[in-house]
């Protein structure tokens, strides 16, 4: 696949219900909107903002209930279970909150702010040994730093706080608010933005890490969401990009492109039966035909990447 430049990229409408998709076809144009201009439509996107408003707000009520929602849709996110957390601490909820946090640095062993709270809540519980070891993964992380890398300080403060809260854990307070808190759509869309611009030179590795960018922003967005997947695809991850496409289409039922890139993967893992059931949702949603059910078409055909 070749994306269009961004200069090319025009801006549409891309909602739930499955409207015109950023990604035609292996060989077209990308049509891109930013994901500000299509959250509202979409639901896990939307709760997401809304949990990190109401978590600035110190609502944490409301912010677990927005974040629970989103995890119904992208369980294992690093972001999402990290906030979830810094809503069940809120609550005083220690031991659920160990739980997310855990769940974080499963999927992003590097998510300073997560080893930080972990490291933190794990003192509080009186866990001395658990938190030792994520004081041990701070340090291990400084030192690769060298105090050159974009997070040396807030792994410094990391470190004090877990230090902290391990010499006197009945007074160790949880209050951290890390920038992506408060990461704004504008901020979001640039990364979306340079994330095509990315794939459109087949830096997939940099594609991905801006898309994890935009995530922090939108959440379980399904357009991030299948770039992610088509990304990971292009470097030989199946299984990683199955995943992303399978979060896509539970956030978005009836999304056009994830629906294509997940027939595409399955053609060239030799699951024709599933490429073709794929195929048989485009056909029934493309009442007049569409791009996507043409292209999978395609490679249905051709068992395998069709030529040019």
């Amino acid at each position: 696949m070749r994306l269009a430049t961004l200069a090319a990229i025009g801006f549409i409408s891309v909602g739930i219900s499955g409207g015109a998709w950023a990604m035609p076809g292996e060989g077209g144009s990308a049509q891109s909107s930013p994901p500000s201009r299509s959250a509202p439509d979409f639901d896990a996107a939307d709760e997401y903002r809304k949990g990190i408003e109401a978590l600035k707000g110190s609502n944490y009520s409301a912010a677990k209930a927005s974040f629970k929602k989103v995890l119904d849709v992208a369980p294992s996110d690093a972001a999402t279970n990290f906030l979830a957390g810094m809503a069940d601490a809120g609550l005083n909820d220690l031991k659920s909150a160990q739980k997310h946090y855990e769940k974080a640095l499963k999927a992003d062993k590097n998510l300073v702010p997560a080893h930080q709270e972990l490291g933190v809540t794990y003192a509080k519980l009186g866990m001395r040994d658990k938190a030792q070891a994520e004081l041990a993964a701070l340090q291990k992380l400084d030192q690769e730093c060298a105090g050159t890398c974009k997070d040396a300080q807030k792994i410094k403060e990391a470190i004090a706080a877990v230090q902290a809260a391990l010499a006197a854990p009945t007074q160790a307070s949880l209050q951290t608010s890390p920038p992506l808190l408060f990461a704004s759509a504008q901020a979001g869309d640039s990364a979306y933005l340079d994330a095509v611009g990315l794939i459109n030179e087949g830096k997939y590795e940099q594609a991905i890490v801006s898309l994890e960018r935009a995530k922090a922003s939108f959440g379980a967005h399904p357009d991030i969401l299948t770039y992610l997947g088509f990304a990971n695809r292009k470097l030989g991850r199946y299984d990683v990009a199955a995943s992303y496409y399978r979060q896509a289409l539970a956030a978005a039922p009836q999304h056009k492109g994830a629906t294509e890139y997940y027939g595409e993967l399955m053609v060239e893992r030799g699951n024709l039966d599933g490429a073709r059931a794929m195929l048989a949702k485009l056909d029934k949603w493309c009442t007049f035909g569409c791009a996507e059910a043409d292209e999978l078409r395609r490679w249905i055909d051709a068992k395998g990447k069709p030529a040019s």
